[in-house]
């Protein structure tokens, strides 16, 4: 359903990017269940992807499950849900071409457009509440692409708003020291966050475990970097 979605938006060449857990799972290589597909696009053409959705036999999920449709449009057909999302949940910000061209992937012949990653980023640093957070996903993100991302773009977007991606740098150079290292020096004196140093005796894998137990970061997860402690959690011997 998503991929025919997804053929039919870009047939009509309407401009569109796919975003959520489908775009984080290829920057961070690793496959993840998702309970819905979000397609993000400016607002003067969101009509558009919901006249599409329409046309494919979506409905309004609003009267299943209300939701506030001042940034987002929810559709449902046969037990799946699409999004259509042309701003921020708290209105910081809308949609812009800078959202829409990040790299592209191919579905079924078609090069799609993720989610730009420092959008991508940007928009997820705001969603930290009491029975939500993005950071977890954020925070394997940064392992998996940060060396790559464009920093200088990020804080610009950020504005009188990066101290909070200097908590979230914090964190990541707590949980991962060695790997944060590899970005930009600039960066952190920049953000008054204070530069990774070695790793401690910690490794990686269990500072995820002082913060939950379940295997939450990229890396923790990946066979390839991973061992076994003696409780039967899992741990990384490097990052």
């Amino acid at each position: 359903m998503y991929r025919s979605v997804i053929a039919a938006a870009d047939a009509r060449k309407l401009k569109f990017a796919v975003g959520g857990g489908l775009a984080a799972a290829t920057y961070c290589g690793q496959w993840r269940d998702t309970k819905d597909l979000d397609l993000y696009t400016a607002e003067p053409d969101r009509e558009q992807l919901v006249e599409l959705l329409t046309s494919l036999g979506f409905v309004d999920y609003f009267d299943q499950n209300s939701y506030d449709r001042k940034w987002i449009y929810r559709s449902w057909k046969d037990g799946t849900i699409i999004d259509v999302i042309w701003s921020m949940a708290n209105r910081r910000a809308s949609v812009d071409d800078r959202w829409l061209n990040g790299p592209e992937v191919e579905i079924d012949g078609r090069m799609i457009h993720l989610l730009a990653p420092e959008e991508m980023i940007w928009n997820k640093l705001y969603v930290l509440q009491h029975d939500r957070c993005d950071w977890p996903d954020v925070l394997t993100v940064l392992y998996s692409i940060g060396s790559e991302l464009d920093w200088r773009h990020l804080l610009n977007r950020l504005g009188e708003d990066a101290s909070l991606l200097a908590g979230l740098l914090s964190v990541f150079a707590w949980l991962c020291p060695v790997h944060a290292r590899s970005f930009p020096r600039w960066l952190w004196a920049e953000l008054g966050v204070r530069e990774p140093r070695s790793a401690s005796t910690h490794t990686p894998g269990h500072r995820a475990d002082l913060l939950d137990s379940r295997a939450w970061f990229g890396p923790v997860a990946d066979p390839a970097r991973h061992v076994h402690n003696s409780d039967s959690q899992t741990g990384v011997d490097q990052c």
